[in-house]
């Protein structure tokens, strides 16, 4: 299962969006580093066609798919020489797939925050530093180690350590590794065994507040982000108080669920991480099942049983629209709707499949 860590300056607001998201119980106190080991959540990735296709085929039950979610210690200046929980902090963040990076917008007496006053830029610019200066100390090593490797490596040693050289000095520029320009597959796969922080995709949260939010919208926050660190795309903003409010209201929020955009951030998460969704309906359950992007039928089908991928023999494969549209798999078939696809069929959003090993 692909995570997203939640990372950010302590007291931004991180542990309780990980709450808001998870319905789990963490501490949230208002003093920094109050997570320290990271906490795990799994989140259901919200999908209208879900209970749509279990009324269609009778489902006893609806299984969504789901992403984790893991709620990391704040990061403070220094963090990538050790300060505060800095080479725990750099370590966890190395271990998930992608970051929601959380920036806080409003000023609040009684939560402290670790600088001293609310600048959201600033803010970014000191986790856009710490990354880097994380991945260039990573890049430095892998360059001394190289240097030694390189005399009996071969052309491929020195096109390796070429590859290292170059990152470094894009590093030391201050950029971020995925503007890294990579001239073809080998060097590609070079930087990708560096895992690198910077490589991973990133989401900003803009935690906003009822005061917050005009000024928010006004001062156009979420494009001076742009500018460094984040895409508009991949940006969101939340009032995290109130959705972790919602959150623990539970059944009985009713029509302040409509007042939640937590849905927001679940589906642009999926977004980054390149996932994809195909569906299976039955009697007993329609499911969601999450698989990467341009991944062919079998690979899809592993994501069921690894049986599925070995001993794929065809799919049975129809889009969830024009199954709506059929109204049954009967006369989906009468239509001739249903399409028989090999191993080299590659899978598409929203596909209902049958899988025939």
């Amino acid at each position: 299962m692909l995570q997203i860590g939640i990372v950010g300056l302590p007291n931004v607001g991180k542990s309780t969006l990980f709450q808001a998201l998870t319905k789990k119980q963490v501490d949230t106190s208002n003093y920094p580093f109050a997570t320290i080991d990271p906490n795990v959540g799994v989140v259901a990735v919200p999908d209208f066609r879900l209970a749509k296709l279990a009324e269609l085929s009778h489902s006893k039950k609806t299984i969504p798919a789901t992403i984790e979610f893991v709620d990391i210690a704040g990061l403070v200046k220094g963090a990538h020489e050790g300060e505060g929980l800095g080479n725990k902090f750099l370590s966890h963040i190395r271990e998930v797939d992608a970051i929601a990076e959380v920036v806080r917008t409003f000023e609040k007496a009684d939560i402290h925050h670790v600088s001293g006053r609310i600048n959201p830029n600033e803010d970014r610019d000191i986790i856009h530093t710490e990354l880097v200066l994380a991945d260039l100390d990573t890049v430095e090593r892998a360059v001394a180690r190289q240097e030694k490797e390189a005399k009996i490596g071969g052309e491929r040693g020195q096109k390796k350590l070429e590859v290292y050289k170059n990152m470094r000095d894009h590093l030391a520029g201050g950029k971020r590794a995925t503007d890294f320009f990579a001239q073809d597959e080998e060097s590609i796969k070079v930087i990708h065994e560096l895992q690198l922080l910077t490589s991973k995709p990133i989401i900003c949260v803009f935690n906003i507040n009822e005061n917050s939010e005009k000024d928010f919208r006004r001062r156009n926050l979420r494009h001076d982000f742009v500018g460094g660190f984040a895409s508009e795309s991949c940006s969101v903003a939340l009032n995290i108080k109130l959705e972790d409010d919602i959150a623990q209201l539970g059944e009985d929020a009713g029509e302040f669920k409509n007042e939640s955009h937590l849905d927001d951030l679940i589906t642009k998460a999926y977004e980054v991480l390149g996932l994809i969704t195909f569906l299976t309906t039955g009697e007993d359950e329609t499911r969601a099942w999450a698989i990467p992007k341009d991944a062919t039928a079998p690979r899809a089908g592993r994501a069921i049983h690894s049986d599925f991928e070995e001993k794929f023999i065809r799919a049975e494969i129809i889009s969830y629209e024009n199954l709506m549209k059929a109204g049954s798999y009967a006369k989906a078939r009468e239509l001739g709707l249903l399409q028989t696809k090999g191993k080299d069929y590659i899978v598409q959003d929203g596909d209902v499949i049958e899988f025939k090993i």
